[in-house]
């Protein structure tokens, strides 16, 4: 009996061990993280693993969603329609209401059922769609509104001279300057001496935005790769390239001509004024301003034209795109007159490129007269 009783008391203890340890290795333990095998080869081949936690997908570095905002311009933070944009119009619970593609017209008014005439320029979707939903009150009740931006159309900007293809492009989205000039296929080149040279002048190249000329160092940008330079554009900014192979001087203020001259190997100071129709009644003669070098940093000279006449000083000797610049009223200091003679540059060259290439489309200067 004893011995069957040992007997039986061992098999019992073999299967409780045996039942335990299936247990052990089915049932999870519980308040730990689950950890899976990964393996550590570092490009070699390996058999050993490491346990790591499993956790959410690593974010890619760059990602749209993380850059969106800081690739937002000033203007972007307020997005305002404007003539050719297009919307959808839809009502809550009304899908028969549904007005797909309705464009804000050329006056900068839309209309959508009632809803007649209201002003859209200058206001964003959600103030557009709270002007809609108070219009349509009047015949519904308590009409709740979804507004839709189907596509933008409105903000544009303008690039022109010494690029492959000029003309206006669609802002529909965040660019830079030199994605707006890859827009415009590049810059314009050609061949001097077996090697392929760029045609624009980016020394005196220029960015006009809302009548102002914003100091962007185009020679900077594109020959030395400095990416500061790179800023994004707004709507309605005009991108000029000049040509620099152009064998002229520009000649402005009050001078009965002004405007681009054709530069002869002899061609002086006085020449020019000469030849531009000489002096206003308004011109201060005793003295003239010569404006040579980029428009980022110039050099400037000042020709005393009171002793060129006299004898007492040699004529001043231009050079090709000198910007000469006579002014209205008696000056003592170059600085004075630097920033009328470089805005002249600027509205002479956007005049007679476009008079030249387009046609007599501006009437009003873009940047304003400085008195």
């Amino acid at each position: 009996m004893k011995a069957a009783g040992w007997r039986w008391a061992v098999l019992l203890a073999s299967m409780f061990w045996l039942g335990w340890m299936a247990r052990a290795q089915t049932n999870e333990p519980t308040g730990t993280n689950t950890v899976v095998m990964a393996p550590l080869t570092n490009g070699l081949k390996s058999n050993i693993g490491l346990l790591v936690p499993v956790g959410p997908e690593p974010v890619a570095p760059g990602s749209f969603s993380g850059d969106l905002r800081r690739m937002k311009s000033e203007w972007q933070k307020r997005l305002t329609l404007g003539p050719g944009d297009v919307v959808t119009f839809m009502v809550y619970g009304k899908p028969e209401l549904t007005r797909p593609d309705v464009q804000v017209e050329p006056d900068g008014r839309i209309t959508y059922l009632e809803a007649q005439g209201m002003m859209a320029t200058g206001l964003t979707i959600p103030e557009l769609r709270e002007l809609t939903e108070k219009e349509l009150s009047k015949s519904y009740r308590n009409p709740r509104v979804m507004v839709v931006p189907t596509s933008w159309k409105s903000k544009k900007f303008h690039i022109l001279g010494k690029v492959v293809n000029k003309g206006t492009y669609l802002l529909d989205r965040p660019l830079t300057v030199i994605e707006a000039v890859a827009q415009a296929a590049g810059l314009e080149t050609g061949l001097f001496q077996l090697n392929t040279v760029e045609l624009a002048d980016l020394p005196r190249s220029f960015l006009i935005r809302r009548g102002q000329r914003v100091p962007v160092d185009f020679d900077r940008l594109f020959l030395r790769g400095d990416l500061t330079q790179n800023i994004l554009l707004e709507p309605d900014d005009y991108l000029y390239f000049p040509s620099a192979s152009a064998n002229e001087v520009y000649i402005l203020g009050e001078i009965g001509n002004p405007g681009a001259q054709g530069l002869t190997s002899d061609a002086t100071a006085l020449s020019v004024v000469t030849l531009a129709g000489g002096f206003t009644p308004r011109a201060y003669r005793q003295k003239i301003l010569i404006v040579r070098g980029s428009l980022k940093d110039p050099q400037t000279f000042v020709v005393d034209l009171a002793a060129v006449l006299s004898g007492r000083s040699k004529d001043f000797k231009l050079e090709p795109r000198d910007i000469v610049y006579v002014a209205s009223k008696p000056w003592a200091r170059a600085e004075e007159l630097l920033d009328m003679a470089t805005s002249g540059f600027i509205q002479a060259m956007v005049t007679v490129w476009t008079g030249g290439n387009i046609g007599p489309f501006i009437t009003q200067p873009i940047v304003p007269s400085i008195k």
